[in-house]
């Protein structure tokens, strides 16, 4: 059974929620804000932090010009390793001050700039890596996301060997990094509350990309009663789309954004005029640096909690019905955590555990009411129930699909039978169920730092390396 503070904060949350609840119904259209919202004013938020102090940087963007519709990108810092040789040593990204006078290929230059750097401790950029603010006599001009535009330092830089990461530019093409896989994450939160820069959602989304070693796009999709069905779907659709147009222009970007020669022992990036307006206006400001430096849309995983679940089972299918439209990305797994899933027709865990801990069955029926328009309600809608026919493309067609569902949680066996329909047209779909666990227990505040929310999180890093090693099936569960 849950811990006795777990049962003792389980009637606070329930109070409270269910107070959440009530503003909710009682807030008239009129007062809504027009653009959707994507978080509440009494949730505690997580600022940004683009320096790699825990191992993860990360950082914000609105994508939607005309909604709330942000992410929140989760890079971990194994990204910046470049890939290594099995017979060399690993080589740190960022070289010492001592390393810095060390190799023959250097030029003389390269060696007499390096040698006058000052004694002071170094600036750092927006990276959290250290910049010589030497290299150039005048004040390099930056871009929108932080790269150097001046040619003559990123030239003496690249044959002084300097480690200093600047993400991506058309005319400075990092070698020094790895792809990794992508991971759209959708937060959980009942359809009404939770946001994607929550404390919580941060702390979780950190683990997991340390732990799969994946770039995570935690999505801020806009929230109920504000906006309701199909909102939040079409916001985790329309950031699938977004990672492929991604995809798309920072590969314009490099084709298109000249070449590297080598000249005398000096680095010259040539640039096409020709070609100088295309990429300015339809690349380089478009692009997001770190996906496109960092991100491999080929190896793309949809993680969903709670509400997010239903979410990104929904982006799965879209995902199967668009096919090659969406290349270069393809879905090639999906994690769902504890999914919101409800019918009219009670299953037995309904009828047990309609009293549970958190997240009673009630309470949940309010928030469906909150979210589905009222013309539409109903429990077996295709957003809430995922065993009614005709949902969309045949379940052979989905991705190998992970389920995690609780002992105590009164939703785990529609999960559990989702599951097993996969399962009968061969998609791999196994369960994790935890015991002693209540909704949410790798997810909620209070719970993240439990060893079985620690263990959660490692149980499904095991399981999606499966399917996104490039080295094949290596790993297994």
């Amino acid at each position: 059974m849950p811990s006795v503070a777990v049962k003792l904060y389980s009637v606070f949350f329930k109070f409270l929620l269910k107070h959440r609840l009530q503003n909710r119904i009682q807030t008239q259209p009129d007062e809504f804000n027009p653009f959707g919202v994507t978080s509440r004013p009494e949730e505690t938020i997580a600022s940004p932090n683009p320096l790699f102090d825990d191992g993860v940087a990360t950082k914000d963007i609105h994508i939607d010009p005309f909604t709330s519709l942000s992410i929140r990108i989760f890079l971990p810092e194994s990204a910046l390793n470049p890939p290594e040789p099995a017979s060399k040593s690993r080589v740190t990204a960022t070289p010492k001050r001592s390393d810095l006078n060390q190799g023959s290929n250097r030029t003389d230059s390269a060696r007499q700039s390096l040698n006058n750097l000052p004694a002071t401790p170094s600036r750092r950029n927006s990276y959290g890596n250290p910049t010589l603010s030497n290299l150039a006599k005048s004040e390099q001009r930056r871009n929108s996301y932080g790269c150097s535009n001046d040619i003559e330092s990123m030239n003496l830089m690249a044959n002084a060997g300097v480690g200093v990461y600047r993400g991506y530019s058309p005319a400075n093409l990092t070698k020094n990094g790895r792809k990794l896989p992508v991971m759209l994450q959708f937060h959980g939160g009942g359809w009404v509350s939770g946001s994607n820069d929550s404390v919580a959602n941060d702390i979780f989304c950190r683990r997991i990309a340390k732990l799969c070693d994946v770039v995570v796009l935690a999505v801020g999709y806009r929230l109920a009663p504000e906006n309701r069905y199909p909102a939040a779907f079409e916001d985790g659709l329309k950031v699938l789309n977004w990672l492929g147009k991604q995809a798309n222009l920072a590969e314009c970007s490099k084709s298109m954004g000249g070449g590297r020669s080598t000249l005398g022992g000096i680095t010259e990036f040539k640039k096409a005029d020709s070609h100088r307006h295309i990429v300015d206006t339809f690349g380089a400001s478009m692009v997001e640096p770190w996906l496109a430096a960092h991100g491999d849309p080929t190896r793309c995983v949809l993680l969903g909690v709670s509400c997010g679940a239903n979410i990104a089972d929904y982006v799965a299918r879209k995902a199967v019905e668009a096919g090659k439209l969406l290349d270069p990305v393809k879905v090639v797994a999906q994690v769902l955590m504890y999914p919101f899933f409800i019918g009219n027709v009670p299953t037995h865990s309904e009828i047990r555990l309609a009293n549970s801990y958190f997240y009673d069955k009630a309470m949940c029926i309010l928030a469906w009411k909150l979210f589905l328009p009222e013309e539409e309600f109903s429990l077996d809608h295709p957003a809430a129930n995922p065993l009614i026919p005709d949902r969309g493309p045949p379940v052979r067609l989905m991705p190998p699909t992970l389920t995690v569902v609780a002992e105590h949680d009164w939703m785990r066996d529609r999960a559990i039978a989702y599951s097993e329909e996969l399962r009968k047209v061969n998609v791999d779909a196994p369960v994790l169920e935890y015991k002693d666990a209540v909704h949410e227990f790798a997810t909620l505040d209070m719970l993240l730092k439990t060893p079985q929310a620690q263990a959660c999180a490692e149980d499904i890093a095991i399981w999606v390396k499966k399917y996104i090693s490039l080295r094949g099936h290596e790993f297994s569960y």
